[in-house]
């Protein structure tokens, strides 16, 4: 009994010490703001908003929820261990270690939310898909891989709305932006950032020839509303055209959707979700700030690579995951090494393995 209390010991500590780094005691103190403000008279008076929040609240109250459920378990099993070992009891020696193995695997799963460091991984993210070289292929790949992050935003809880989506002249798409709202949801995509290639006998060739086809996938995180990027209205060229998406009659037939160009860096946004020019061009405006946001990050970054010497290239072939169809069947991950040959589960959205293997790698880095 003495060895298990030792180890029970050992693991409350560890809890202590992840309860500290998730800032638990923290997201309490921000639950109990969150509760004030949705108790004001004018708080569903921008229901998207309010929206937003109510959600945020129930994801950090059942996020809290687990973590003072599984502290309550580890400290009744102290309570009673220490209580059978005082009185000499070695019967409920067995149950008691097979409680604690049990608590031991609960909490390696929790502790995983520890491998979230980044500033925004808590948040909503926006994901892009882009056809790449291989024609009508990449195109097919490309909306292959739609259904491959819409499906794990499925199976995650979170949710999904499309910003902007081209579609291809014969089939697939050569485009796609897509608003992935969840907790955690940037934490978990931002892995997925890079170029995707697919190896296939092409469904487009009469000849049954193998293929290989490119995606680049983008991730960037949604930034909150008080983020400090200005936006220059004479450094923007905002376009406006018919919409070619889905949304009934008023949308198809009004020029509603909205491009905004960023002059000084090139970066091009593209709305046409909504039924108003308007609240495209508000939706477009958040996700350039987004994206000059991530553009900055990345400079920032190369500078200080280059201070160290250590730039490299990042070249469309250089790819992060490659999925083989034929002659075989496996799915690598060529940064981590994770792979699997279970193909058709991860495109139906089995994505889980090669994000938390992306989530280790990088910690170890």
């Amino acid at each position: 009994m003495e060895n298990l209390l030792k180890n029970i010991e050992e693991l409350r500590e560890r809890l202590a010490a992840t309860r500290r780094l998730l800032d638990i005691d923290e997201k309490k103190i921000e639950v109990s703001s969150k509760k004030l403000e949705i108790n004001k008279p004018d708080f569903w008076n921008n229901r998207e908003r309010a929206v937003e929040i109510s959600k945020n609240v129930e994801s950090l109250e059942a996020e809290i929820g687990e973590w003072d459920e599984f502290s309550a378990e580890v400290n009744d099993l102290e309570e009673l261990t220490a209580m059978a070992a005082a009185e000499g009891d070695t019967s409920v020696e067995a149950d008691v270690n097979k409680k604690y193995e049990e608590l031991k695997k609960k909490f390696e799963r929790l502790e995983f939310y520890i491998l979230f460091s980044g500033k925004y991984d808590q948040g909503n993210a926006i994901l892009s898909v882009h056809a790449g070289t291989g024609g009508v292929d990449a195109q097919d790949w490309a909306e292959i891989l739609e259904r491959m992050f819409l499906r794990f935003a499925e199976k995650k809880g979170w949710r999904a709305e499309m910003i902007d989506r081209t579609v291809g002249n014969e089939a697939g798409i050569k485009s796609v932006t897509v608003h992935i709202k969840g907790r955690w949801a940037y934490g978990y995509l931002r892995g997925e950032a890079g170029v995707h290639r697919l190896v296939r006998i092409s469904p487009f060739d009469a000849e049954a020839m193998r293929h290989t086809s490119f995606a680049l996938v983008e991730v960037i995180p949604e930034l909150p509303e008080a983020e400090d990027i200005e936006l220059k209205e004479d450094e923007l060229r905002v376009d406006v055209y018919r919409s070619s998406g889905p949304g009934g009659q008023s949308v198809n037939t009004t020029d509603s959707a909205v491009r905004v160009t960023h002059k000084p860096t090139g970066i091009v946004v593209a709305c046409q979700n909504e039924r108003s020019q308007h609240q495209n061009r508000e939706t477009a405006l958040k996700i350039l700030k987004s994206k000059l946001y991530q553009f900055q990050e990345e400079k920032r970054a190369a500078e200080e690579r280059n201070i160290r010497g250590e730039v490299q290239k990042a070249e469309w072939g250089k790819q992060i995951r490659s999925y083989v169809m034929q002659p075989y069947k496996m799915v690598k991950d060529h940064r981590t090494n994770h792979e699997t040959q279970d193909i058709d589960g991860v495109l139906g959205g089995s994505l889980g393995a090669f994000t938390e293997s992306y989530l280790r790698w990088k910690r170890e880095k």
